[in-house]
């Protein structure tokens, strides 16, 4: 779906003729004939359930009706009579023969005046099971007389003529329809949803209900009540009660209702519902639920950045992931496997790492971050760390790790120094050196990740990053620039993460004062650490190795510029330096969006998304779904896409601005208002309650949103000094 406004032409009245009728018999929705001509249809008629003709809208509570739902009474005005209207009635103009039938159907609902009307939207675009079209057309309320309903009649219709539907043809208005019911006045209104819209729990029911009618609650100008439901209507959470709770007999003939629904449509559904003041329990909207969280869909390991975030904490390229990531897994793989910290049917199932969105976890149960509970740990409840300590200790590691690790460094140190310059290569033996590092990166993270879990001290170890700290304002004194002083102390690579095709800027450092002596108290930390730095100098070789081939394919007008080799993958780089093919989509892999931080534990989904491990308590919003992205806060002026809106209430009036949003951050609203369904469906991660957000998160500061747990974090301040110089 998409929003196009077209600028309205004002147009006089015109004489009518018998004309006027014709445009009713032929129009048509959607390039399909319609039905029979007519105008109005009551929504007891059997044609209303026809979605074509009365709207999806008008349509499901006609079947409601006829399934014996309590609905309201009212009437439909038809794709015909809208089209004649359309064609024939500008301003405030309607033809002659679709007059006569709507001031008969208005003086028979409303008695002549006497009851107040609801005058609404029925696309046959709307309410159904891909998208709901939640809050994009006009809705009035509290419609009286003739006067009052010609007027609202004309505002529905026309803002039926700024909505597009997704696939129609360029500059084709949403085929529309007209809903008229006699308005309630609730004791107690709201939304209902057979299944758990964020978590998509299916065996939880959501209900949202305040006081008074639900419109106040789907606009998002009111929070409302939130209850988590069983499907027999058990309380299982409740939040935002505010002085009165919805009673227990209303959500108990809630949950039925919901179950009913689902029976009758087919589908979970997404009702709007109110309780009149007499205690009926009224079916106001149902559609199909369009937009699910995914929560539930995860299952297996729990994984996060954990240690590996230590080698790789930004994201990886499509060349880095090829060459760095699989010597990784399959190196953890081999050491779990050597140690026996799990059943070999555990590790089979578990992705060991996992890459999304470029950024890089592990299993950490692999690795002992978090519990395994597995049978076998209920007899030995200690970590596999604790258990391969004590493996350790009874020596049937002893001998073999560190002479194993110490031939290891120095082969490694032997090769490194015999390898000629990059430049200095043939094509065939650059591709070489990256096909062999991998095996050279497997033994060394094999190594380093058995040296990790077998380390008894924390304290005094040995690190790389002092020694390089030392060696960076050493080699600054001296007049060296970064490359200069890489080049003379290549330990100072282990303070900046490898990157293809990107400048290595070692960090700022002012002296050595602050750094702790150098301390060798344990010797396995210290072989851990000798591993971890070979395999960054081994990583820079391959960087080179990269950079160089980039350079030479950029001169033979393959690649744009030599740095955007990064985004081939090892066999397309292979194919680019042989054959002089390159891939199509490479100016879109190089514009695509910088992807969020991952959370500390998660798990995935079969599709691959991510689903935070949520605490209870850890987070002060409410996640009403869309996913999980990280952009700047916009500020004034066009909403630009990526960027976070971060707004005091969900006005419906957002809603041109939720395509291309990188996220939608609410003080106020419910998970179940119009603009967050249709932000979900948009997959614009959604947070709603967030105290003082606007405060909290100022124009161009950059945020994480996660619509799973309703964590909003703030990443990056807004840069004062810059504000201030411009």
């Amino acid at each position: 779906m998409g929003l196009r406004s077209r600028k309205s032409s004002k147009r006089r009245c015109r004489g009518h003729t018998s004309h006027a009728s014709q445009p009713a018999a032929r129009a048509t929705v959607a390039g399909q004939p319609s039905a029979p001509s007519r105008l109005v249809l009551s929504l007891d008629d059997p044609e209303a359930g026809d979605p074509l003709l009365a709207g999806r809208k008008a349509a499901n509570l006609a079947t409601a009706r006829r399934l014996g739902f309590a609905v309201v009474p009212g009437f439909v005005v038809t794709t015909t009579a809208a089209a004649a209207i359309d064609d024939d009635g500008v301003g405030a103009c309607l033809p002659p023969l679709v007059s006569a039938s709507l001031k008969q159907a208005w003086a028979e609902l409303s008695a002549e005046g006497q009851h107040t009307l609801v005058v609404r939207s029925s696309s046959p675009g709307e309410d159904g099971g891909t998208s709901s079209m939640a809050g994009q057309f006009t809705s009035v309320l509290g419609v009286r007389t003739w006067s009052e309903f010609h007027s609202a009649l004309f505002a529905v219709l026309e803002s039926g003529r700024v909505v597009v539907l997704d696939g129609a043809e360029d500059g084709i208005p949403t085929p529309m329809a007209v809903l008229v019911q006699r308005q309630v006045f609730p004791a107690w209104g709201g939304v209902l949803f057979g299944v758990d819209p964020v978590t998509g729990r299916t065996d939880r029911m959501v209900v949202a209900a305040v006081q008074g009618g639900p419109d106040q609650l789907v606009s998002g100008t009111v929070d409302g009540a939130r209850y988590t439901l069983t499907r027999h209507g058990h309380l299982v959470a409740s939040d935002g009660v505010g002085p009165a709770r919805l009673p227990v007999h209303h959500r108990h003939a809630l949950a039925r209702l919901a179950t009913r629904a689902e029976r009758a449509f087919g589908s979970h559904q997404d009702i709007e519902w109110a309780y009149s003041e007499e205690g009926h329990l009224l079916l106001l909207q149902s559609r199909p639920v369009t937009a699910v969280g995914v929560a539930a869909e995860a299952q297996g390991p729990v994984l996060g950045p954990g240690p590996v975030a230590e080698t790789f904490p930004d994201p990886l390229s499509p060349l880095e992931q090829d060459l760095w990531l699989p010597p990784l897994r399959q190196a953890l793989t081999e050491a779990v496997r050597l140690t026996g910290a799990v059943s070999r049917r555990r590790l089979a199932s578990s992705p060991v790492i996992a890459c999304v969105g470029g950024r890089v976890a592990a299993d950490l149960a692999l690795l002992g971050v978090v519990a395994n509970k597995s049978l076998w740990a209920r007899f030995d409840p200690r970590p596999p760390a604790r258990r391969l300590r004590a493996a350790w200790r009874t020596g049937r590691l002893r001998a073999a790790l560190p002479g194993l690790a110490a031939d290891v460094t120095v082969k490694v140190d032997g090769e490194l120094a015999s390898v000629p310059a990059p430049s200095g290569l043939t094509d065939e033996a650059l591709l070489s050196l990256l096909r062999g590092s991998r095996q050279v990166l497997r033994s060394l993270h094999g190594y380093e990740i058995l040296a990790g879990m077998l380390s008894t001290s924390a304290d005094g170890a040995p690190t790389s990053a002092a020694t390089a700290l030392r060696a960076v304002s050493e080699g600054r004194a001296e007049g060296l620039d970064d490359a200069g002083v890489i080049a003379r102390h290549p330990v100072t690579l282990a303070l900046v993460p490898p990157a293809i095709g990107v400048d290595t800027s070692l960090p700022a450092f002012a002296g050595t004062s602050q750094l702790p002596a150098p301390a060798v108290s344990d010797e396995i930390a210290a072989l851990r650490e000798a591993l971890r730095l070979r395999a960054r100098w081994v990583h820079e070789l391959t960087v080179r190795v990269a950079d160089e081939l980039g350079s030479r394919l950029a001169r033979r007008d393959l690649l744009p510029d030599a740095g955007a080799v990064r985004w081939l993958n090892a066999d397309e780089l292979d194919a680019a330096v042989k054959g002089g093919v390159v891939p199509d989509d490479l100016d879109n892999r190089q514009r695509a969006g910088r992807a969020a931080p991952l959370p500390t534990t998660f798990r995935l989904t079969p599709a691959g998304d991510v689903v935070p491990m949520q605490q209870k308590g850890d987070h002060e919003g409410q996640g009403a779904g869309g996913g999980r992205a990280a952009g700047p806060v916009h500020g004034d002026g066009p909403v630009e896409a990526g960027e976070v809106l971060v707004v005091r209430t969900l006005d419906p009036g957002l809603a041109a601005a939720l395509p291309g949003l990188g996220g939608l951050v609410s003080e106020t609203g419910s998970v179940l208002s119009h603009l967050a369904i249709l932000a979900r469906e948009l997959g614009v991660p959604t947070v709603v309650g967030v105290a003082d957000a606007l405060n909290r998160f100022p124009a161009g500061s950059v945020v994480v949103v996660d619509g799973t747990t309703g964590d909003v974090s703030l990443v990056q301040p807004v840069d004062e000094s810059k504000q201030v110089s411009a």
